[in-house]
């Protein structure tokens, strides 16, 4: 791969009438968007949002009509494949960035899978962030109605409150601030109409800060996020609290160990969290001490089954050492992810556990 590889990749998703569109069309505007492959999924007979993209051109590569989630998805490997080859034909002087804009039905995951899990595309390309946008006015109510929703919030690096200045009452929109916290503490919350919610804000959210140079850890795993709301985003709001039978299938976990793990130890954690309950496995990142070799970081990141392949880091960014994991479930059995990380790394007196007997029964571990 050339010097220009990897090229970082952003998923804009949200559900029907979020706003997307309309976010584009401003982002596009901004010069610091130059040289953007933009990949627009649409849904249904008419191409309305492509119409609406006011930037369209030959950077604008549409897809067929479809659910990005799944009729396409193949077509969607197919076309960054030859975004590749067009860059190392010169048929395109730069690609310095994409953003593919997903249908609102779409499950984000299929998306990062293909980006995360094709051997060859996974060269090419780095995920550098979920961008979901929610609808001030009828965000309640589809979270409610619809998981899909929830799990497109559950993913995000970065939330967008869109259209808040047509919300009639402001405990109704702190109420959704709150839950959109709770779904995903570690995302940062932005709000639509602010000027400052601008590339700079949305875009780079992956472990290296371009402003810095280097790998922000805390940064990417959303820790900074995630101790805001912990601390400050707790309120009462009395009558505007709701059951949301959704939100409680989705846990955030963070998980912590001080000192260094054997690699034999995560590796078998993450292949049979993976092989047990990959398809609830919604999001995961993490950095890793490694007994073997702790001056250098590991760092894992995985959707579902699919775990981008490992990359080590050449000394600890912050220095702060041991292993930090945040990962976001949805339906996983309760304390599962918490009793199999223990049995790997707090819990010194347990003999690690017989591999093929927990493949045959990944949840007996859970019972130790």
């Amino acid at each position: 791969m050339s010097s220009g590889f990897p090229i970082p990749v952003s998923v804009l998703t949200g559900f029907l009438g979020a706003g997307k569109t309309t976010l584009l069309n401003r982002l596009l505007r901004d010069p610091a968007l130059a040289d953007t492959a933009v990949i627009i999924n649409e849904f249904g007979e008419v191409a309305i949002d492509h119409l609406l993209v006011e930037q369209a051109s030959d950077g604008i590569i549409q897809l067929s009509d479809g659910c990005l989630c799944c009729t396409v998805r193949g077509e969607l490997v197919d076309t960054l494949a030859d975004l590749v080859d067009r860059l190392q034909t010169g048929r395109i002087a730069r690609l310095a960035r994409i953003v593919i804009e997903t249908t609102g039905l779409a499950d984000p995951a299929p998306v990062l899978q293909s980006i995360m899990g094709h051997p060859a595309l996974v060269q090419a390309f780095r995920l550098d962030g979920v961008i979901t946008l929610v609808d001030a006015v009828n965000g309640s109510a589809t979270l409610d109605a619809h998981v899909e929703a929830v799990k497109q919030v559950a993913v995000a690096d970065r939330i967008v409150l869109t259209k808040a200045d047509l919300a009639t009452d402001s405990r109704d929109l702190e109420a959704l601030r709150t839950r959109l916290r709770q779904i995903n503490p570690g995302a940062e919350l932005l709000d639509a109409g602010d000027r400052r919610t601008d590339v700079a804000a949305l875009f780079d959210c992956g472990l290296y800060n371009p402003a810095t140079k280097s790998a922000d850890v805390r940064r990417w795993l959303g820790e900074e996020a995630a101790h805001d709301h912990h601390h400050h985003g707790d309120h009462d709001h009395g009558d505007h609290d709701h059951d949301h039978r959704h939100d409680s299938r989705v846990r955030s976990h963070a998980l912590v160990h001080d000192g260094p793990v054997p690699f034999s130890a995560i590796e078998m954690f993450l292949d049979l969290l993976r092989s047990a309950h990959g398809e609830r496995l919604l999001r995961m990142k993490g950095i890793i001490e490694l007994l073997e070799d702790p001056a250098r970081p590991l760092v894992v990141h995985g959707v579902q089954k699919i775990l981008h392949p490992p990359a080590r880091l050449p000394s600890w960014p912050d220095g702060q050492r041991g292993t930090r994991l945040v990962l976001i479930t949805l339906d996983m059995p309760e304390d599962y992810v918490r009793r199999l990380f223990a049995a790997f790394t707090n819990r010194p007196s347990i003999d690690t556990p017989d591999r093929a007997a927990l493949e045959n029964n990944p949840l007996a571990i859970a019972g130790r």
